[in-house]
């Protein structure tokens, strides 16, 4: 996920792909304790995902906030 398309998302939006991603995140990380995770670097992946639409939120929020 690009940085660009989080931007475009609404707080609501945000929030729902966070859900989805911590959802998809926590299946990873069983598939990988069970030692079915195929594609290890999915993890990462997510990990960032999650981390970048945190950002854009909280950067958002202050934007707000100032306004």
């Amino acid at each position: 996920m690009k940085s660009t398309d989080v931007r475009a998302l609404s707080a609501d939006q945000l929030n729902d792909e966070l859900a989805k991603l911590k959802k998809e995140q926590f299946n990873l990380r069983f598939q990988r304790a069970t030692g079915q995770l195929e594609k290890t670097s999915r993890v990462r992946e997510i990990r960032r995902d999650i981390a970048r639409i945190k950002t854009i939120a909280r950067q958002k929020l202050a934007a707000e906030a100032k306004a």
